[in-house]
C-alpha cells in the first residue's frame, strides 16, 4: 500500500472529485485514476461510485477513509518532527585521551552543556591506540584526540583544529634528573618524540621511567624526578608560575596537533555538528 495512493484517496474525498484531486496535487486526472484503482484491487474492494460526473465513496470507501487519514496524518506527524529543526538532542558519547579529559575537555563540556541542554553527553576516556577501534565499533560518536600531524586512518574522517607545541620540562632544582628520562608507552607520541630528542642532543640518560599518563610525569618534574617533553598546555600555568623550566622545542618530527575524529560512514547528527562546531571555536582562545 503506496502513501501516494492514500494521500491521493484522501485528496479525492477532500476536494469533492478526481479532477480537483488532480489539480491540487498537480497530478494527470489519468494518474489519479491509476491510483484509485491500485488501492481498489490491493484492497480487493471498490472505494468510489461514479454516478455521472460525480463520485461517492462506497460503504467501504466510508470504512477505510479514516484509516488513510490517520497513516497519512501519521506520516506528515512524523516527517513534521523529524524536520522541525535542527536543534541538538538525543545522547552524544565523545572518547578522550587522558591529556584532555583533565585539561580542555571540561571548560567545552560545561559550556556544551549550557548551550544544549536536551543532550545527554557521555565521556570515556580512552588510551590512543584505542580510538580507532572505539570509532569503528561504534562504542564512540566522536573523539577529541592529541595525535602526530601524519596520524591516518582511512576509515576515519579527521580534522586538524590546532598544532600542538611541544615543550622540554626540567625541574627547578635538578640535582640528578638531567639523568633520568619520564617516559610515556609506546603507544604514545610522546616517546618518539623524547627519544628524537636524546638522540640528537646526545644525552646519556642512565634512568628511564615509564608511566602511562602524561599527567604522572608532569607531578614527577615537579617533584624534582627527571626531565620529559610535554604538550605546552600541560604545563602552562606550572611554567607562568616557575614551578619548573621548559623551553620550547623543535624535532625532526612531523609534530603533533589535536584532532576531531569520527568514523567517515557515520551520520553527523545536529549534537556533533554542534560539538565540531564548539571545539573549533573553543580553540582560537586556546594558548591566549
Amino acid at each position: 500500500m503506496e502513501l501516494r495512493h492514500l494521500i491521493t484517496f484522501k485528496t479525492i474525498v477532500e476536494k469533492g472529485g478526481f479532477k480537483r484531486a488532480a489539480e491540487y496535487l498537480d497530478y494527470s486526472q489519468s494518474s489519479v485514476t491509476v491510483h484509485v484503482k491500485e488501492l481498489e484491487k490491493e484492497l480487493k474492494k471498490p472505494l468510489f461510485d461514479r454516478i455521472g460526473r460525480k463520485v461517492f465513496l462506497t460503504n467501504y470507501g466510508t470504512q477505510f477513509h479514516p484509516y488513510a487519514v490517520k497513516i497519512v496524518d501519521l506520516y506528515n506527524e512524523a516527517a513534521e518532527t523529524m524536520n522541525m529543526d535542527d536543534a541538538p538532542k538525543g545522547s552524544l558519547v565523545i572518547g578522550v585521551t587522558e591529556i584532555f579529559s583533565q585539561y580542555r575537555i571540561p571548560s567545552i563540556l560545561m559550556e556544551y552543556k549550557k548551550r544544549y541542554p536536551d543532550v545527554s553527553l557521555s565521556l570515556r576516556s580512552l588510551e590512543n591506540k584505542d580510538i580507532s577501534a572505539a570509532l569503528k565499533n561504534g562504542q564512540i560518536d566522536m573523539a577529541f584526540v592529541l595525535e602526530r600531524n601524519d596520524w591516518f586512518d582511512k576509515e576515519l574522517t579527521i580534522e586538524k583544529i590546532k598544532d600542538e607545541s611541544i615543550v622540554l620540562v626540567r625541574p627547578v632544582c635538578p640535582e640528578d634528573s638531567e639523568n633520568t628520562t619520564l617516559s610515556t608507552e609506546e603507544s604514545c607520541s610522546y616517546k618518539s618524540m623524547l627519544e628524537a630528542y636524546i638522540q640528537e642532543e646526545q644525552i646519556e640518560a642512565k634512568n628511564t621511567l615509564n608511566f602511562s599518563s602524561l599527567e604522572a610525569i608532569k607531578q614527577c618534574v615537579l617533584s624534582g624526578l627527571g626531565f620529559s617533553i610535554l604538550p605546552y598546555f600541560a604545563v602552562e600555568k606550572e611554567l607562568a608560575s616557575a614551578q619548573i623550566l621548559g623551553e620550547f622545542i623543535s624535532l625532526n618530527h612531523t609534530g603533533n596537533a589535536t584532532f576531531i575524529v569520527n568514523h567517515k560512514n557515520k551520520q553527523l547528527s545536529p549534537a556533533m555538528q554542534a560539538m565540531i562546531s564548539l571545539m573549533k571555536e573553543q580553540s582560537l582562545h586556546w594558548g591566549e
